[in-house]
Protein backbone atom coordinates (compact mmCIF):
# COMPACT_ATOMS: atom_id res chain seq x y z
CA UNK A 1 0.00 0.00 0.00
CA UNK A 2 1.40 3.42 -0.93
CA UNK A 3 0.65 5.60 2.06
CA UNK A 4 2.55 8.57 0.64
CA UNK A 5 0.11 9.20 -2.24
CA UNK A 6 2.80 11.20 -3.98
CA UNK A 7 4.22 10.98 -7.48
CA UNK A 8 6.58 13.95 -7.14
CA UNK A 9 10.23 13.08 -7.80
CA UNK A 10 11.16 15.47 -4.98
CA UNK A 11 9.10 13.67 -2.36
CA UNK A 12 10.49 11.31 0.22
CA UNK A 13 9.80 7.68 -0.79
CA UNK A 14 6.64 6.08 0.55
CA UNK A 15 7.08 4.16 3.81
CA UNK A 16 7.02 0.40 3.76
CA UNK A 17 3.55 -1.13 3.73
CA UNK A 18 2.43 -2.64 7.02
CA UNK A 19 0.36 -5.79 6.74
CA UNK A 20 -2.79 -5.87 8.85
CA UNK A 21 -3.97 -9.32 7.85
CA UNK A 22 -5.84 -9.97 11.08
CA UNK A 23 -8.19 -7.76 12.99
CA UNK A 24 -5.78 -7.74 15.93
CA UNK A 25 -3.40 -5.06 14.63
CA UNK A 26 -3.57 -1.83 16.63
CA UNK A 27 -2.89 1.73 15.50
CA UNK A 28 -2.39 4.71 17.80
CA UNK A 29 -3.09 8.12 16.23
CA UNK A 30 -1.53 11.15 17.96
CA UNK A 31 -2.91 14.41 16.64
CA UNK A 32 -1.36 17.86 16.45
CA UNK A 33 -2.13 20.62 18.88
CA UNK A 34 0.91 22.72 19.72
CA UNK A 35 2.87 22.63 22.94
CA UNK A 36 -0.18 22.15 25.16
CA UNK A 37 -1.45 19.46 22.81
CA UNK A 38 1.80 17.56 23.18
CA UNK A 39 1.52 17.80 26.98
CA UNK A 40 -2.08 16.59 26.89
CA UNK A 41 -1.13 13.61 24.72
CA UNK A 42 1.61 12.64 27.17
CA UNK A 43 -0.88 12.97 30.02
CA UNK A 44 -3.49 10.74 28.35
CA UNK A 45 -0.95 8.05 27.50
CA UNK A 46 0.46 8.16 31.06
CA UNK A 47 -3.01 8.03 32.60
CA UNK A 48 -3.91 5.00 30.53
CA UNK A 49 -0.58 3.38 31.36
CA UNK A 50 -0.88 3.87 35.11
CA UNK A 51 -4.43 2.49 34.96
CA UNK A 52 -3.11 -0.68 33.34
CA UNK A 53 -3.49 0.07 29.62
CA UNK A 54 -0.23 0.45 27.69
CA UNK A 55 -0.95 1.97 24.26
CA UNK A 56 2.74 2.55 23.52
CA UNK A 57 2.88 -1.04 22.22
CA UNK A 58 0.76 -0.18 19.15
CA UNK A 59 1.66 -1.97 15.92
CA UNK A 60 1.63 1.45 14.26
CA UNK A 61 1.85 4.94 15.74
CA UNK A 62 0.85 7.87 13.53
CA UNK A 63 2.18 11.24 14.66
CA UNK A 64 1.30 14.65 13.28
CA UNK A 65 2.99 17.90 14.32
CA UNK A 66 2.94 17.91 18.16
CA UNK A 67 1.80 14.30 17.90
CA UNK A 68 4.94 13.43 15.97
CA UNK A 69 7.02 14.62 18.92
CA UNK A 70 4.84 12.61 21.29
CA UNK A 71 5.21 9.52 19.08
CA UNK A 72 8.99 9.67 19.44
CA UNK A 73 8.82 10.53 23.13
CA UNK A 74 6.64 7.57 24.14
CA UNK A 75 8.90 5.26 22.14
CA UNK A 76 12.00 6.38 24.05
CA UNK A 77 10.82 6.91 27.63
CA UNK A 78 8.19 5.45 29.92
CA UNK A 79 4.87 7.33 30.07
CA UNK A 80 5.30 7.91 33.80
CA UNK A 81 8.73 9.50 33.31
CA UNK A 82 7.42 11.68 30.49
CA UNK A 83 4.50 12.82 32.62
CA UNK A 84 6.75 13.72 35.55
CA UNK A 85 8.97 15.81 33.27
CA UNK A 86 5.96 17.56 31.74
CA UNK A 87 4.36 18.35 35.09
CA UNK A 88 7.56 19.92 36.43
CA UNK A 89 7.22 23.72 36.69
CA UNK A 90 9.06 25.70 34.03
CA UNK A 91 11.53 28.42 34.95
CA UNK A 92 9.83 31.82 35.02
CA UNK A 93 11.95 33.01 32.09
CA UNK A 94 10.64 30.19 29.89
CA UNK A 95 7.06 30.76 31.01
CA UNK A 96 7.32 34.39 29.97
CA UNK A 97 8.94 33.59 26.64
CA UNK A 98 6.11 31.20 25.79
CA UNK A 99 3.28 32.95 27.57
CA UNK A 100 -0.01 34.30 26.29
CA UNK A 101 1.30 37.84 26.07
CA UNK A 102 4.00 36.91 23.53
CA UNK A 103 2.27 34.02 21.78
CA UNK A 104 -1.47 34.73 21.55
CA UNK A 105 -1.33 37.52 18.98
CA UNK A 106 1.01 35.68 16.55
CA UNK A 107 -1.21 32.58 16.89
CA UNK A 108 -4.30 34.62 16.02
CA UNK A 109 -2.57 36.17 13.01
CA UNK A 110 -1.31 32.77 11.87
CA UNK A 111 -4.81 31.29 12.15
CA UNK A 112 -6.29 34.16 10.14
CA UNK A 113 -3.64 33.67 7.44
CA UNK A 114 -4.39 29.93 7.20
CA UNK A 115 -8.14 30.52 7.06
CA UNK A 116 -7.64 32.99 4.22
CA UNK A 117 -5.59 30.47 2.24
CA UNK A 118 -8.14 27.71 2.78
CA UNK A 119 -11.05 29.94 1.73
CA UNK A 120 -9.30 30.76 -1.54
CA UNK A 121 -8.53 27.12 -2.41
CA UNK A 122 -10.75 25.03 -4.68
CA UNK A 123 -9.90 21.66 -3.17
CA UNK A 124 -7.49 19.92 -0.78
CA UNK A 125 -4.66 19.62 -3.30
CA UNK A 126 -4.96 23.30 -4.18
CA UNK A 127 -4.97 24.18 -0.48
CA UNK A 128 -1.74 22.29 0.13
CA UNK A 129 -0.05 23.94 -2.85
CA UNK A 130 -1.14 27.39 -1.66
CA UNK A 131 0.01 26.69 1.91
CA UNK A 132 3.36 25.47 0.64
CA UNK A 133 3.78 28.50 -1.61
CA UNK A 134 2.91 30.86 1.25
CA UNK A 135 5.45 29.13 3.51
CA UNK A 136 8.15 29.40 0.87
CA UNK A 137 7.33 33.09 0.48
CA UNK A 138 7.85 33.58 4.21
CA UNK A 139 11.24 31.90 3.86
CA UNK A 140 12.37 33.83 0.80
CA UNK A 141 15.44 35.94 1.54
CA UNK A 142 15.26 35.13 5.27
CA UNK A 143 18.22 34.18 7.44
CA UNK A 144 18.71 30.41 7.18
CA UNK A 145 20.17 30.09 10.67
CA UNK A 146 16.75 29.28 12.14
CA UNK A 147 16.88 25.85 10.49
CA UNK A 148 19.78 24.71 12.67
CA UNK A 149 18.19 26.27 15.75
CA UNK A 150 14.83 24.62 15.08
CA UNK A 151 16.51 21.26 14.58
CA UNK A 152 18.39 21.71 17.87
CA UNK A 153 15.13 22.60 19.65
CA UNK A 154 13.33 19.54 18.30
CA UNK A 155 16.26 17.27 19.14
CA UNK A 156 16.27 18.51 22.75
CA UNK A 157 12.71 17.21 23.16
CA UNK A 158 13.53 13.64 22.13
CA UNK A 159 14.77 11.02 24.60
CA UNK A 160 16.24 9.07 21.67
CA UNK A 161 17.07 10.44 18.23
CA UNK A 162 17.02 7.05 16.50
CA UNK A 163 13.89 5.80 14.78
CA UNK A 164 12.02 3.27 16.95
CA UNK A 165 12.09 -0.34 15.77
CA UNK A 166 8.30 -0.40 15.93
CA UNK A 167 6.39 1.25 13.08
CA UNK A 168 6.00 5.02 13.38
CA UNK A 169 4.62 7.28 10.65
CA UNK A 170 5.43 11.02 10.73
CA UNK A 171 3.35 13.22 8.42
CA UNK A 172 4.32 16.32 6.46
CA UNK A 173 3.62 18.13 3.18
CA UNK A 174 6.09 18.92 0.39
CA UNK A 175 6.08 22.73 0.30
CA UNK A 176 7.07 22.95 -3.37
CA UNK A 177 4.54 20.48 -4.78
CA UNK A 178 1.84 20.38 -2.12
CA UNK A 179 2.09 16.57 -2.11
CA UNK A 180 1.42 14.74 1.18
CA UNK A 181 4.42 12.94 2.63
CA UNK A 182 4.79 10.24 5.27
CA UNK A 183 8.19 9.55 6.83
CA UNK A 184 9.19 6.34 8.57
CA UNK A 185 12.43 4.60 9.46
CA UNK A 186 12.81 3.43 5.85
CA UNK A 187 12.61 6.93 4.36
CA UNK A 188 16.30 7.76 4.63
CA UNK A 189 15.47 10.78 6.80
CA UNK A 190 16.63 11.18 10.39
CA UNK A 191 13.90 11.12 13.02
CA UNK A 192 14.64 14.65 14.27
CA UNK A 193 14.35 16.01 10.72
CA UNK A 194 11.04 14.22 10.12
CA UNK A 195 9.61 15.70 13.32
CA UNK A 196 11.01 19.18 12.61
CA UNK A 197 9.28 19.06 9.22
CA UNK A 198 5.99 17.80 10.68
CA UNK A 199 5.98 20.66 13.22
CA UNK A 200 6.78 23.46 10.74
CA UNK A 201 3.53 25.40 10.55
CA UNK A 202 5.13 28.70 9.50
CA UNK A 203 8.38 28.66 7.56
CA UNK A 204 9.22 25.42 5.71
CA UNK A 205 11.84 23.03 7.01
CA UNK A 206 14.53 21.93 4.59
CA UNK A 207 15.72 18.33 4.29
CA UNK A 208 18.36 18.11 1.60
CA UNK A 209 16.94 19.96 -1.38
CA UNK A 210 13.31 19.55 -0.31
CA UNK A 211 11.15 21.81 1.85
CA UNK A 212 8.35 20.60 4.08
CA UNK A 213 5.50 22.07 6.12
CA UNK A 214 3.32 20.90 8.99
CA UNK A 215 1.79 17.43 8.76
CA UNK A 216 -1.55 18.86 9.86
CA UNK A 217 -1.91 20.26 6.34
CA UNK A 218 -1.80 16.77 4.84
CA UNK A 219 -5.48 16.19 5.60
CA UNK A 220 -6.12 17.25 9.21
CA UNK A 221 -4.45 17.38 12.61
CA UNK A 222 -4.83 13.62 13.06
CA UNK A 223 -4.35 11.94 9.64
CA UNK A 224 -6.27 8.92 10.92
CA UNK A 225 -6.79 7.68 7.36
CA UNK A 226 -3.27 6.22 7.54
CA UNK A 227 -4.63 3.62 9.98
CA UNK A 228 -6.72 1.99 7.23
CA UNK A 229 -6.54 -1.80 7.47
CA UNK A 230 -5.86 -1.89 11.20
CA UNK A 231 -8.44 -3.73 13.26
CA UNK A 232 -8.31 -1.43 16.28
CA UNK A 233 -7.60 2.28 16.16
CA UNK A 234 -7.28 4.75 19.04
CA UNK A 235 -7.26 8.45 18.15
CA UNK A 236 -6.04 11.04 20.65
CA UNK A 237 -6.96 14.49 19.34
CA UNK A 238 -5.98 17.65 21.26
CA UNK A 239 -8.09 19.73 18.85
CA UNK A 240 -11.12 17.54 19.44
CA UNK A 241 -11.43 16.58 15.78
CA UNK A 242 -12.05 20.17 14.72
CA UNK A 243 -11.00 21.15 11.20
CA UNK A 244 -10.82 24.38 9.19
CA UNK A 245 -11.41 22.67 5.85
CA UNK A 246 -14.85 22.48 4.21
CA UNK A 247 -16.69 19.27 5.08
CA UNK A 248 -17.21 18.49 1.39
CA UNK A 249 -13.46 18.03 0.96
CA UNK A 250 -13.75 14.85 3.02
CA UNK A 251 -10.80 15.69 5.25
CA UNK A 252 -12.49 15.93 8.65
CA UNK A 253 -11.59 13.42 11.34
CA UNK A 254 -15.22 12.29 11.57
CA UNK A 255 -15.19 11.46 7.86
CA UNK A 256 -11.99 9.47 8.23
CA UNK A 257 -13.37 7.58 11.22
CA UNK A 258 -16.49 6.67 9.27
CA UNK A 259 -14.27 5.33 6.48
CA UNK A 260 -12.18 3.31 8.93
CA UNK A 261 -15.27 1.77 10.48
CA UNK A 262 -16.70 1.03 7.04
CA UNK A 263 -13.46 -0.81 6.31
CA UNK A 264 -13.87 -2.98 9.40
CA UNK A 265 -11.84 -1.09 11.99
CA UNK A 266 -13.02 -0.57 15.55
CA UNK A 267 -12.25 3.06 16.42
CA UNK A 268 -12.26 5.03 19.68
CA UNK A 269 -11.43 8.70 20.17
CA UNK A 270 -10.32 10.77 23.15
CA UNK A 271 -10.85 14.54 23.04
CA UNK A 272 -10.03 17.10 25.75
CA UNK A 273 -12.84 17.70 28.24
CA UNK A 274 -14.79 20.92 27.72
CA UNK A 275 -13.24 22.55 30.80
CA UNK A 276 -9.77 22.07 29.29
CA UNK A 277 -10.48 23.41 25.79
CA UNK A 278 -9.15 26.88 26.65
CA UNK A 279 -5.64 25.43 26.75
CA UNK A 280 -5.65 24.67 23.04
CA UNK A 281 -6.32 26.73 19.90
CA UNK A 282 -4.76 30.20 20.26
CA UNK A 283 -3.23 29.14 23.58
CA UNK A 284 -1.59 26.02 22.17
CA UNK A 285 1.90 27.54 22.32
CA UNK A 286 1.59 28.87 25.89
CA UNK A 287 4.32 26.91 27.67
CA UNK A 288 2.99 27.87 31.09
CA UNK A 289 -0.15 25.81 30.37
CA UNK A 290 1.73 22.58 29.68
CA UNK A 291 1.53 21.18 33.24
CA UNK A 292 -2.22 21.84 33.42
CA UNK A 293 -2.76 20.28 29.99
CA UNK A 294 -0.74 17.21 30.98
CA UNK A 295 -2.70 16.86 34.23
CA UNK A 296 -6.01 17.16 32.38
CA UNK A 297 -4.91 14.48 29.93
CA UNK A 298 -3.70 12.23 32.74
CA UNK A 299 -7.04 12.39 34.53
CA UNK A 300 -8.88 11.60 31.30
CA UNK A 301 -6.60 8.67 30.59
CA UNK A 302 -7.15 7.14 34.01
CA UNK A 303 -10.90 7.71 33.76
CA UNK A 304 -11.23 6.13 30.31
CA UNK A 305 -8.80 3.22 30.64
CA UNK A 306 -11.44 0.66 31.56
CA UNK A 307 -13.63 1.61 28.61
CA UNK A 308 -10.74 1.64 26.13
CA UNK A 309 -9.42 -1.67 27.41
CA UNK A 310 -12.16 -3.48 25.48
CA UNK A 311 -10.89 -1.91 22.26
CA UNK A 312 -7.16 -2.30 22.85
CA UNK A 313 -6.60 -5.55 24.78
Amino acid sequence: MNRNHSSSPNSIPAPASIAAASGLKRALVLGGGGSTGNAWLIGVVAGLYEAGLDVTTADLTIGTSAGSTAAAQIAGMSPSELLAATLAPLPVSRQRSGGVETRARPAVHHLARIKGIISSAVDAADMRRRLGSAALDLDAGADDSWQAQWRKTVASRLPNQDWPERAVFITAVDAKTGEPVVFDRHSGVELVDAIAASCSSGRPYRIGGNYFIDGGYRSNAENADLAAGFGRVLVLSPFGGKSLQPVEWGMHLATQIDALRHGGSSVATVFPDSDAEHMFGVNAMDLSLRPAAAQAGYEQGRAQAATLNDLWS
